[in-house]
């Protein structure tokens, strides 16, 4: 984690938000598959390797609130036309510090680098692991400019019983780095208590361009 968005995500983690001052930051790609837009408190972050000025141009035709213009439709819309990506959703960013010891569920590490649930989440994460235990799955892989970060599914048969925060927790004591990242769609109110009760913070949103 070496770029300029790896740096503002690392500070993020821990506290260190950049100026609340309404400004948008303009940064190059950390690599061909990241691209997108980061919101914190009163500052925008747009990762994406097209013309500044063009950048700052559409910003200032998405909104009159220079606050909210970052994540309008108006200018996803203008990012998707651009570079032919795709926003499929605009996400809670949420980090976890690393926890101690092993999990507390029977997790069963699949290797298998063709099991569809692998194979999926490869598209979007590098050095990615998943684990199964009995009604959900765990993933971890690196995502965005390097960042650990973690997916959960439950089984419908198998919700209400606490396994999507015990999965959360697992991730904390499986992550390789300090801290580990979960994205929630906000309108998933049950995916966002679960990762908040797990201890996860919440500290931005995000969209991503994701290429097609």
């Amino acid at each position: 984690m070496s770029t300029e968005v790896a740096r503002i995500l690392a500070a993020a983690a821990h506290g260190g938000f950049p100026p609340p001052d309404g400004s948008t930051t303009i940064l190059p790609q950390p690599n061909g598959r990241d691209a997108g837009v980061l919101s914190f408190t009163a500052h925008s972050v747009v990762f994406l390797d097209e013309d500044p000025e063009w950048i700052r141009a559409e910003l200032a035709a998405a909104s009159t609130d220079p606050l909210v213009a970052s994540m309008t439709p108006r200018f996803h819309a203008a990012l998707m036309a651009r570079t032919g990506r795709q926003v499929s959703t605009v996400d809670l960013m949420a980090v976890a510090d690393a926890l101690p010891g092993e999990p507390e569920i029977e997790l069963r590490e699949i290797r298998d680098q063709g099991h569809p649930r692998v194979a999926r989440a490869l598209k979007y994460r590098d050095e990615v692991r998943v684990w199964a235990a009995d009604g959900g799955v765990l993933i971890l892989g690196r995502g965005v400019a390097g960042r650990m970060e973690v997916a959960v599914e439950v089984d419908e048969g198998a919700r209400h019983r606490g396994l999507g925060r015990a999965l959360a927790t697992a991730a904390r004591q499986l992550t390789p780095d300090a801290v580990v990242w979960a994205q929630n769609t906000p309108g998933n109110a049950r995916s966002v208590r679960t990762f908040q009760a797990a201890g996860y913070r919440p500290v931005g949103a995000e969209a991503l361009l994701v290429a097609v």
